[in-house]
């Protein structure tokens, strides 16, 4: 019994480490995922931060390098990077080198914005992005594709979330009817993080909190909308967005004519169309009575030159005469 322990010692011991494949597929049987498990020193693996954040405007890099089970590998091969979700989200960048090449060309890349800084040949996927906006914020995962063996390929699983802060700006500010010929107004701003509005205005003091409006905390989360319900009285009503990156602030104005028996009869957006109106009116009728003058004018009425002649016959019959 002893001598067979000693046995099945010796051969555990002379047998090499072995490595194995494990491969995750869709319900369609598409290849998703491949890790390929083996020698510490030989293995698939992708290093990236957690987080890469910057500002709405300027460009951001996204760090991606690999290890792969190869000793070395000069054949044909695909860089990919996906936002939103791993091994499914949409593709914002794609690039291939041909064998033997440290060329990767590129043949997508989202709006234009997206370019490859690394070198796929020396396990580098790193990728930057130019001109943030606030619409690039979230998640993106890196992946490399070797050709040839369908497990010579590997993708970031949790990927690197992408920040993008960005100032407050007022995208939206208007003055909506309501009910009994009452009037609310809306603010909607944008920034991250998330800007905090405050309505002040007449009657309001400064810094009146706002109360939520609809679609607020909707898209990316990065737009907010409060709703001041209800503009009792004329004047200037501003709203006030504000975080930690900044502040901006928009205004608007409400002012209503009122008939003899006091009631609301027109806001000042009427007003300002009916002047126009009488303004159209005046410029038509001038043009009318302009019409009517005489093209040429009349020459006056002067009386009749005598002649010479006439003149001194005249005199010379009253000579006779006499």
């Amino acid at each position: 019994m002893e001598w067979s322990l000693r046995l099945l010692a010796c051969l555990v011991g002379i047998l090499p480490i072995g490595s194995f494949v494990r491969t995750k597929r869709d319900t369609t049987g598409n290849l998703l995922n491949t890790e390929v498990h083996s020698a510490p020193a030989q293995r698939w693996s992708i290093h990236v931060p957690a987080e890469v954040s910057a500002a709405a405007g300027e460009a951001a890099v996204l760090p991606c390098t690999f290890t792969h089970p190869h000793r070395h590998y000069d054949g044909p091969l695909t860089a990919i990077w996906r936002s939103g979700e791993a091994y499914a989200g949409p593709q914002v960048f794609r690039c291939a080198a041909a064998r033997g090449s440290e060329l990767c060309q590129t043949a997508l890349s989202l709006h234009g914005r997206f370019r490859l800084l690394g070198n796929p040949r020396r396990n580098d996927l790193s990728l930057r992005v130019e001109r943030l906006a606030l619409a690039d914020d979230g998640r993106y995962f890196c992946r490399v594709e070797f050709a040839g063996d369908v497990h010579d390929r590997y993708e970031s699983r949790h990927g690197i979330r992408l920040r993008v802060t960005a100032a407050p700006r007022i995208v939206n500010l208007s003055v909506l009817p309501g009910p009994a010929h009452s009037f609310r107004a809306l603010c909607t701003a944008e920034g991250e993080p998330p800007p905090v509005l405050d309505w002040s205005g007449p009657g309001l003091g400064n810094g009146s909190a706002a109360v939520p409006g609809p679609g607020q905390g909707l898209g990316h989360g990065h737009q907010v909308t409060a709703e001041l319900p209800a503009l009792v009285h004329d004047g200037r009503y501003t709203c006030t967005a504000s975080n930690s990156l900044g502040r901006a602030e928009a205004s608007v104005y409400l002012f209503r004519f009122h008939g003899a028996s006091g009631a609301s009869a027109l806001a000042l957006p009427l007003g300002a169309l009916g002047l126009k109106a009488l303004l159209l009116l005046g410029v038509l009728a001038a043009r009318a009575v302009a019409r009517r003058r005489p093209e040429h004018p009349v020459a006056q009425d002067t009386p009749p030159r005598k002649k010479s002649g006439q003149t001194g016959n005249i005199m010379g019959l009253s000579k006779k005469l006499r």
